[in-house]
């Protein structure tokens, strides 16, 4: 055989060859690879059995290395990333400052442009928009939602229903209480679930949701004003209707109260739909925070928690885009809501939900207004923290040593030590 026959059989072998690897989904020389940064790091068996197989199967070429840090780490070791730039190509964004912050240094891209960003409303792009309003570095995903979640069980050995109003809500709990059973499972030690899952749960229905956010931030109403001390006046009245010693109760110890069954009604976030459902062995339900009174219309805690960005500075732009297309996507945000019940996306795309007790939860998007927490937006920027000391004083309110009007006045104060709302 000649040097051209053997030249040419090398050839036609190593043509052979890469058909076949191509055919069992080798990699190919061409393929990329992008590296997520995020600090859901429990969520790393769902994007490894679900979302990053969905994603690949139709954008042959790339590939996805989804690599969290522990929660608290996060923010630290993304930064040090960025720095050093090693960073992967796509970032997992907290909503506001810290991504913010991100973007003014250059680390985050832009997304205005972004295939599919015309997805997400300007509400739902808040948190990862600059001031003026007219950058998105991130594109939204998932938000939270408040409400109550409740032992089905006992309610039907009671004859309970959900309430709707305020006096119903209080009238159950008298009724949960002279059974013997705990009505209310939430402690204070930890402070910052009286202010999630009380004061900021409850009270959208007294400020009426995102308008009564945006006055505190326009400088145009006061923690001191009725809605905000009405809102704590009616945590206060949630401290007979907890169990002894709740005020040396941990948020663990919360969730173990109510999941042995050893409580009725749990104030909640979504996102303890998988935990619950996994570790309870009673049928859950779940009602909204309930109205002053009948006819008023409603308002819940809808509180944007993650969105995707793009590493400035990765060398892999337009991969990294085509992912975040697919994130603004219809496909992206059925998988992701039903991958993670509790976590419900902020696209204006229709989601039908298989998890029961999360499609309750969104309904309630449907019929009520909603609210983001008072402070996540601007108003924690200074020194003393505004949300820090809605902690404290909530949970002083429940604990029954700091009164409504105290609380109001107190985070008032840490806010004016600082705080000049524009032109003022």
């Amino acid at each position: 055989m000649n040097i051209i026959a053997s030249r040419a059989l090398l050839a036609g072998a190593a043509l052979i060859a890469l058909a076949g690897a191509a055919s069992t989904g080798i990699a190919r020389a061409e393929d990329v690879t992008l590296t997520i940064e995020s600090w859901r790091n429990d969520d790393l068996k769902i994007w490894q059995d679900k979302i990053v197989p969905a994603f690949e199967a139709s954008h042959p070429g790339i590939k996805l290395n989804f690599a969290p840090s522990a929660p608290t780490e996060y923010n630290a070791a993304l930064n040090a990333k960025m720095e050093g730039g090693v960073a992967g190509d796509i970032v997992a964004c907290r909503a506001f400052d810290a991504s913010l912050a991100l973007f003014q240094k250059g680390r985050l891209a832009p997304v205005n442009d972004l295939k599919g960003i015309e997805n997400f409303t300007d509400a739902a792009k808040t948190a990862w928009t600059t001031d003026d309003g007219k950058t998105t570095y991130c594109v939204p995903v998932g938000s939270v939602i408040g409400g109550f979640i409740y032992n089905k069980k006992m309610f039907d050995d009671l004859g309970l229903a959900p309430p709707k109003t305020q006096a119903e809500f209080f009238a159950l709990l008298d009724k949960i209480k002279a059974a013997g059973d705990v009505p209310l499972s939430i402690g204070s030690a930890d402070q910052w679930e009286a202010a999630t899952m009380g004061f900021q749960n409850i009270g959208p229905n007294h400020w009426q949701g995102e308008p009564g956010r945006r006055a505190l931030i326009a400088g145009t109403a006061k923690f001191t004003d009725a809605p905000y001390v009405a809102a704590w006046a009616e945590l206060a009245k949630w401290k007979p209707y907890l169990s002894d010693g709740y005020q040396a109760q941990s948020y663990p110890d919360s969730q173990n109260l109510f999941t042995l069954g050893r409580a009725a009604i749990y104030p909640a976030g979504s996102w303890e739909i998988p935990l619950f459902e996994a570790q309870a062995d009673f049928p859950l339900g779940a009602f909204p925070p309930p109205v002053e009174k009948a006819g008023d219309p409603c308002f819940i805690s809808n509180h944007t928690d993650i969105g995707f960005g793009m590493n400035a500075g990765s060398k892999h732009p337009e991969a990294a885009r085509a992912f975040l297309e697919w994130v603004a996507s219809s496909e992206f945000a059925t998988l992701y809501t039903n991958a993670l019940p509790g976590y419900f996306t902020l696209s204006t795309h229709k989601v039908e939900l298989k998890d029961p007790l999360a499609a309750q939860f969104q309904s309630w998007k449907d019929s009520c207004g909603s609210n983001i927490r008072l402070a996540h937006q601007i108003l924690s920027r200074g020194k003393p923290n505004v949300d820090q000391a809605i902690w404290n004083v909530s949970a002083q309110v429940l604990n029954g040593t700091l009164t409504a009007e105290q609380a109001g006045a107190k985070v008032q104060e840490t806010l004016d030590a600082w705080y000049k709302p524009p032109g003022k």
